[in-house]
């Protein structure tokens, strides 16, 4: 009785193996018919962008749909590239499912194309495409595309503060004044206020303001600063690190003082990857779902850094792409040092940021306009 039930149930199983084959084989093949075409604008259209009206629609694009041999949701990209681009680095304008249109602010559009390499205030030509996908079929996209003119605005911020950045051989430039030279973080509150904790060589150095540049210049001995306005000024004393190791260097520019002291980082954790994360970097709340990773210093391994364009938005710092380890604060471009988890979050305006973050005591500087 038992050999038979086995014989049954063996039986059963065959067969419902057999008609799932079935089924899989009787399914229908899903085909690319027709790539969507692009219908507006049409080619040539002209754009002069103004950011008095960022938010207004530049215009409307539209495409006609990608026939498929049987009905499924598309998804479709609305890319844009420099005049006969290959479209490997395109920026996206807009992304739909089964619509056929999209509004493109004037923003939108502007900082598209400043990060397509356009200058400010100088027309330049790009192409516009659609591509579409759907689930299970190859990727398709439009034959031909439509090229548009473009006189973008700056769409960078006004920056009112001066930097200051170390150079001297024991700092990770040396003596070179335009060779990734380290910036001293500024307080958020007090813009005469400027703060370095991180390592230093055995050696001597010097805070210059513009890069290239020996003047201005700060140097100093015995707590005092000593400016030099040009270079027919005299050249100040150098700042000394008597050994090699992290100290913390604080700056006054309105009492003309300096603190250099011993900091020890021997409990610090050296984090294997810190991240930039929030709304600023995409320009929707999407941007808290994941990181854009910053660079680590080779010469301090507590300091990253990154160039990156922002949107309009708020951003913090993590580690080890979670939330255990987290940094915020609630200045724009700047604070010594930054909060913790407690923190809030950074505001962020639209521009090209370098920014620098200092996981020690989380400091961090988002200097804007540079590329």
């Amino acid at each position: 009785m038992k050999n038979i039930s086995k014989i049954v149930i063996a039986l059963i199983s065959i067969l419902a193996v057999s008609c799932n084959a079935d089924d899989v084989d009787n399914r229908p093949i899903l085909e690319s018919v027709s790539a969507p075409e692009m219908t507006l604008p049409v080619t040539g259209k002209t754009f002069v962008l103004t950011e008095n009206n960022a938010d207004n629609e530049a215009d409307l694009f539209k495409w006609n749909p990608a026939a498929y041999s049987h009905d499924v949701v598309v998804s479709y990209s609305l890319l844009m590239d420099v005049k006969d681009g290959d479209f490997a680095n395109a920026q996206t304008l807009a992304s739909t499912n089964d619509i056929t249109q999209a509004s493109i602010s004037v923003k939108t559009l502007n900082q598209a194309a400043i990060e397509l390499g356009a200058v400010p205030g100088t027309a330049k030509m790009f192409d516009v495409k659609v591509k579409c996908n759907v689930a299970g079929s190859t990727a398709m996209e439009t034959e031909e595309t439509i090229t548009i003119s473009i006189t973008a605005y700056s769409g960078l911020v006004t920056y009112p503060f001066t930097d200051w950045y170390l150079v001297g051989d024991a700092t990770v430039a040396g003596w070179d004044n335009n060779k990734g030279n380290q910036p001293l973080f500024r307080s958020g509150s007090n813009s005469k206020l400027y703060k370095y904790t991180g390592y230093f060589k055995a050696g001597y150095f010097k805070v210059i303001s513009t890069l290239g540049k020996w003047a201005p210049m700060y140097g100093g001995e015995g707590g005092n600063l000593v400016y030099r306005a040009t270079d027919a000024d005299g050249d100040p004393a150098s700042f000394n690190i008597p050994t090699a190791g992290y100290y913390t260097f604080a700056i006054d520019t309105q009492t003309l003082t300096y603190t250099l002291n011993p900091y020890d980082a021997s409990a610090a954790t050296v984090h294997a990857t810190i991240g930039l994360i929030g709304s600023s970097r995409t320009g929707t709340e999407a941007g808290w779902n994941d990181d854009t990773d910053m660079v680590q210093s080779t010469f301090d391994p507590h300091i990253w850094t990154i160039t990156v364009s922002l949107f309009d938005g708020e951003a913090k710092f993590r580690a080890n792409n979670a939330w255990d380890v987290n940094w915020g604060g609630d200045t724009a471009f700047s604070a010594f040092p930054g909060n913790g988890t407690s923190g809030g979050n950074i505001p962020v305006a639209k521009s090209k940021y370098k920014v620098y973050f200092n996981d020690l005591d989380g400091s961090y500087l988002m200097i804007p306009n540079q590329q």
